[in-house]
């Protein structure tokens, strides 16, 4: 199918699926200011063509969906959570497997916490904690805090905006891999080029959320902890912490993989998906 506009959550989100709606859903959450299209199509269509609906989605102030004036959300962190109840309700489904990364994946915790009904198991991808945590996990990386201390981008200007984020993608990368510059940056240049305002990504930064007073070890669903050695934002320690602190969860190390899911990792990751969803799988209907 097409993307299309939905109602979800009492506002305007671009959605799109994949494969047969009578299949187990599969619901892919993107992190912090990143549309949908970071879940690349053929990512999506390796899961849609073994036997799952995989719905993916921007969030607001990204892609096609609703935005705000920049450095003005008009929205919290728990509405990014409803949001992806509200992206279920408009497929008419009651419960989906869940597959967060990044600031995905701590928006897929809280919804497991907060609405437990509609969670049939999660995949947390390059993520850490969504809740406080006594744990001491590493901070990122010194050419990670490198980069985002020495952040130089126009967001009037849509060319120095790509070459941003196109940098922002080999940091990311973690380094321990050849970089797919080409790769990158065509995407990267759809991205920016299907934005309704690319500026407004920057709300993401920006959001207000209370605390939870919940605990990681309330999660009652099958989860399973993706993460890369080589993750310059969250080192592996944060994915190990996760896999520790969920009960029954697992943990799948992508070696020398940096955050996200890269291309080279598709077939392990895709697969690493399918097992966990079949394995726990209530068609969700």
């Amino acid at each position: 199918m097409s993307e299309h506009l939905i109602q979800a959550n009492g506002v305007e989100l671009c959605a799109e699926s994949f494969g047969d709606p009578g299949d187990a859903p599969v619901l892919l959450i993107m992190g912090a200011g990143a549309s949908m299209l970071w879940w690349e199509e053929g990512f999506c269509r390796l899961l849609a063509e073994r036997g799952r609906f995989v719905i993916r989605y921007d969030h607001r102030d990204t892609g096609r969906s609703v935005t705000y004036a920049p450095g003005r959300p008009g929205y919290t962190g728990d509405d990014l959570v409803a949001d992806a109840a509200g992206v279920l309700d408009a497929y008419e489904i009651p419960a989906a497997h869940v597959v967060g990364v990044s600031a995905g994946g701590a928006i897929s915790q809280l919804l497991a916490l907060d609405s437990p009904d509609r969670v049939l198991s999660l995949v947390l991808i390059s993520t850490s904690f969504a809740v406080p945590t006594v744990r001491a996990l590493p901070a990122p990386t010194e050419a990670f805090g490198c980069f985002v201390a020495n952040l130089e981008v126009d967001w009037s200007d849509r060319e120095s905006v790509i070459e941003y984020l196109v940098a922002y993608s080999r940091v990311l990368a973690g380094g321990q891999r050849p970089f797919d510059e080409p790769a990158a940056r065509e995407l990267v240049r759809r991205d920016v080029g299907r934005a309704r305002n690319v500026a407004a990504a920057q709300n993401h930064d920006r959001l207000r959320e209370e605390p939870s007073s919940k605990a990681l070890s309330a999660i009652a669903v099958p989860t399973l902890v993706v993460h890369g050695t080589a993750d310059p934002m969250f080192p592996i320690a944060h994915g190990e912490a996760l896999a520790d602190e969920i009960p029954g969860a697992a943990l799948l190390p992508l070696r020398r993989a940096g955050h996200g899911v890269e291309r080279a990792d598709w077939d392990v990751v895709a697969d690493a998906i399918l097992d966990h969803t079949g394995a726990n799988g209530r068609a969700g209907r």
